[in-house]
């Protein structure tokens, strides 16, 4: 990141504190202008401003955070000694830190998938490019803004719905939506960086939301045969020119069945009307009960087969 704007300004290194929640998966990003202790504690500080103070936080066992518990513990063995009359509620309201294993970054694969979501792709939109750190903190939360966005799961079957839930609704109570934006041409001028920073944005959630939409298509080999799309399901809709945070959804009104009994071909309602639309097009979204049902039999096979082992 560059120190201010104009010509000749030095540059320094900075980086990107993740925070991810473990139930709802919601990111939170925050430029930081170095690795130490302190510069941690004050992003952490942002992020307990902005999203309220957490109960539980979890690592890796890096030195920046081993330091920053370190000095949260400093602040409340003060707090406590100045305020002994409040030290049951100041106990109650104690932040606990855990820390995975060392050598074992496996074990936090959920803020690992969240670095990888905003890191791959960031780092190649933005290229050469050198931000300020102003720059850097309204593009990162942005960015933010299009991975809290994605579709999680439907929650009405009502036939005229089309109602999913996003992380963005655990945090505002509603889907984060980004203001409409006129296109912005290649040959931006450099002198212009903000239009250059919505270009970055526009790229990343072009790039992003197709690997995000692939994933969600993942098929593996046909040991077992899939049950066909049938209708009132919702899906996301493959479309390359949808704005940033504008997630193109339907809901599968009917199905076209080839000799085989297939379902190749649907026809799905919108808030634009109806089309037609090969399934290869299409992203199937569960609703919250059978990501539930999915969840409580993965833990009962889990749990018989550690009773298997044990026996």
């Amino acid at each position: 990141m560059r120190c201010s704007k104009g010509r000749g300004q030095k540059s320094f290194k900075g980086y990107i504190a993740v925070f991810v929640c473990m139930s709802t998966k919601a990111i939170h990003l925050e430029a930081v202008s170095d690795l130490s202790s302190e510069a941690f504690v004050a992003a952490l500080k942002r992020f307990f401003s902005r999203r309220g103070k957490s109960a539980h936080l979890y690592s890796d066992n890096g030195t920046n955070f081993i330091g920053a518990l370190k000095k949260l513990d400093k602040e409340f063995g003060n707090a406590i000694k100045n305020n002994t009359s409040m030290v049951p509620i100041l106990a109650a309201e104690k932040i606990k830190w855990h820390f995975i294993p060392p050598a074992s970054p496996h074990f936090g694969g959920i803020w690992e998938a969240a670095v990888k979501s905003t890191k791959y792709h960031l780092k190649r939109v933005i290229g050469e490019t050198k931000l300020t750190f102003e720059e850097m903190t309204a593009l990162l939360n942005q960015i933010e803004a299009v991975l809290n966005s994605r579709p999680l799961c439907y929650i009405s079957s009502e036939i005229d719905s089309i109602d999913v839930l996003t992380p963005g609704h655990f945090l505002i109570g509603r889907p984060i939506l980004d203001e409409p934006e006129a296109e912005v041409k290649n040959n931006i001028s450099l002198v212009d960086l903000w239009k250059l920073l919505q270009k970055i944005k526009t790229n990343f959630w072009k790039k992003w939301k197709e690997e995000y939409v692939t994933s969600l298509q993942k098929r593996n080999k046909w040991f077992r045969e899939k049950p066909n799309l049938a209708e009132g399901q919702v899906v996301i809709i493959k479309d390359e020119n949808t704005a940033p945070t504008r997630w193109p959804l339907g809901k599968i009104t009917e199905v076209y069945k080839g000799k085989d009994g297939n379902v190749r071909v649907v026809e799905l309602k919108t808030k634009n009307g109806k089309l037609k639309r090969p399934i290869h097009k299409l992203c199937i979204l569960m609703d919250s009960d059978t990501i539930y049902d999915q969840q409580q039999a993965n833990a009962e096979e889990a749990h018989c087969n550690l009773n298997i082992k044990s026996n």
